[in-house]
């Protein structure tokens, strides 16, 4: 690059995307005098995805914006609770996030999640049909521009992805009120009525079941139950909504 050169600095929340000479603050940065600050920012790692509003001198601007000679550009982390225009507010999460699927669907959050591999373009355009804020880890999957709206997962570990989503989204939670293996919602089920799911242990220790509307699936207060109640309770705790 032999265009004008720039200062750059980024939050603090977003360092570990760039390279490690440019973590410490403020640093120089050669640019084409052509590509907009979306297209410098991305070139660093960064996924516009995770970049908040824009500061060039002090001002806020246009990720369209041509960074000219002198000019110090900030880049902020995006503001949490982060809005998303329009509604309702849904998730889509790709292959590797099962586990953070399942538990916010545990909490009622509507998260679609595709279990096998559907690939990168077709995730891309699933966001984009269905309206959903799609979560991965993948900067590549979040660089793509078709999708509506995306958010990089922070953690590899389930309770501090949950906690990372639920602070930056605010979700409403409605625990107990979909189905984890579908994402379809549940119904309270007469036991007589799906007598025929169940095994002969389950019918004599328990009498209270829900049913997915979508799958069929039929739901109990089983032996993992207390490690699902943990889950939710600290979740209705530390971000709101009903444990019950």
């Amino acid at each position: 690059m032999n265009g004008p050169e720039i200062t750059l600095e980024v939050a603090p929340e977003l360092r570990l995307f760039v390279p490690h000479e440019r973590r410490a603050g403020r640093t120089p940065l050669t640019t084409d005098g052509a590509s907009t600050l979306g297209h410098v920012i991305e070139s660093l790692g960064i996924p516009l995805t995770e970049a908040g509003t824009l500061l060039v001198d002090g001002a806020p601007a246009d990720r369209s914006h041509i960074p000219g000679p002198g000019e110090h550009i900030d880049v902020t982390a995006v503001e949490r609770p982060q809005r998303v225009p329009g509604a309702p507010l849904r998730f889509l999460l790709d292959v590797h996030l099962g586990t953070l699927a399942r538990r916010l669907r545990l909490l009622g959050v509507d998260a679609a999640y595709e279990s096998e591999d559907i690939g990168d373009p077709a995730l891309a355009a699933l966001s984009a049909r269905e309206r959903r804020v799609l979560l991965s880890r993948d900067r590549g999957l979040l660089r793509r521009r078709e999708i509506w709206a995306g958010a990089y997962v922070y953690s590899d570990r389930p309770q501090e992805q949950l906690r990372d989503v639920l602070g930056r989204f605010a979700p409403a939670l409605a625990p107990w009120t979909r189905c984890t293996a579908c994402n379809g919602t549940l119904a309270r089920a007469d036991k007589d009525a799906v007598s025929d799911l169940l095994e002969h242990g389950t019918q004599q220790a328990y009498d209270v079941f829900a049913q997915c509307t979508e799958c069929a699936r039929v739901y109990w207060r089983g032996a993992h139950h207390g490690h699902l109640e943990t889950i939710v309770a600290e979740a209705v705790r530390e971000f709101g909504g009903a444990a019950a």
